[in-house]
């Protein structure tokens, strides 16, 4: 039944096929974790009474730093855990299947990017190398491994942890080389090297994952984006939105407008009802990820947003009193 459900997960070719799935993913984790099916009880929502995907409780994240959610009777291969500052609680992502993990991220990296060979890959994350149970780690360097072709070869790819001197003169050499290359960069590592050198990169797409980690003041995204894009040369900066308590991600190309594979949605929520789904203004972001298929994949997050008439979203900041964490979560 679960390799028939995520043969289903991963073959969703509408919206009418997204709504079923949505509804089996929902009774299965229903059904079968436990932290989850207490909070619909508590919610008084039975599966009898959910007939469409907004009808659908979302959990609300800060449940991952407290309980262990997973499906029963199942042993989790990794857990992987969120970013903070000390004495912070950290939320934990009990993962079952990893190789789940890797065909979610590395099937959306193809949907938007195409194959990882065709790039060399060059990984700026200081902060997450510097702690243990990175999911973004995890997944940049399983793209590490399959990135480079013939002409660059992956051992031109790599993570850079202070050696900035060294990733600037690679980062020339590919360009005049004309290979192309994805630089992936937490926020303010990237203001760094761009500060140590300015750039005319024709042939590299600059991928932020936000956050400044209390490193530098935080930066409406436009004035961010702006700074990045003078620095490098380049016309647009990509981002990449996920967070621990997921498997998959969304990314953007520019301008802020993030999209999603095809399992996955942003609903958003009346930030006054969290009850109540709103479209076309700013509210919480809910997110639906049906590859979370054995934890939970139907999370309320802390982050705001607003979700366009074409589908894409964007984030627009946090609520006040949750923590500054993980992934795009500046301001704008």
């Amino acid at each position: 039944m679960k390799d028939k459900l995520i043969n289903k997960i991963f073959n969703i070719n509408s919206p009418e096929a997204f709504e079923q799935t949505a509804l089996e993913v929902f009774r299965y984790q229903y059904e079968n974790v436990s932290v989850y099916r207490k909070f619909c009880d508590l919610m008084r929502v039975t599966v009898d009474a959910v007939s469409t995907s907004k009808e659908i409780p979302f959990l609300p994240i800060q449940f991952f730093k407290s309980q262990q959610i997973i499906a029963e009777r199942l042993t989790p291969q990794t857990v992987f855990t969120s970013s903070g500052t000390t004495g912070q609680i950290t939320s934990k992502h009990y993962v079952y299947d990893l190789e789940l993990y890797e065909r979610t991220f590395s099937d959306i990296f193809k949907q938007f990017y195409g194959a990882p060979s065709d790039y060399v890959i060059l990984a700026l994350l200081p902060s997450y190398m510097e702690r243990e149970g990175s999911s973004l780690i995890y997944m940049v360097q399983k793209l590490i491994d399959k990135s480079g072709n013939e002409k660059s070869g992956n051992e031109k790819s790599g993570f850079y942890l202070h050696n900035l001197e060294a990733l600037a003169a690679q980062l020339n050499a590919l360009d005049q080389e004309n290979s192309k290359v994805i630089l992936i960069g937490v926020s303010y590592a990237l203001l760094d090297l761009i500060e140590l050198q300015k750039f005319n990169l024709q042939n590299t797409i600059i991928m932020e994952t936000g956050g400044m980690k209390g490193r530098r003041r935080e930066m409406v995204k436009a004035e961010l984006h702006e700074t990045l894009k003078q620095g490098f040369g380049v016309r647009q900066i990509h981002s990449e939105y996920g967070m621990t308590e997921l498997l998959s991600q969304a990314y953007s190309s520019g301008d802020g407008k993030f999209s999603c594979p095809p399992w996955m949605k942003i609903y958003t929520r009346d930030s006054e009802d969290a009850k109540t789904l709103i479209r076309g203004k700013t509210g919480g972001i809910n997110v639906i990820d049906l590859a979370n298929l054995f934890s939970c994949a139907f999370i309320a997050t802390q982050d705001l947003g607003v979700v366009n008439e074409d589908g894409t979203f964007e984030i627009r900041g946090r609520f006040d009193a949750s923590d500054i964490r993980g992934c795009n979560l500046m301001i704008l």
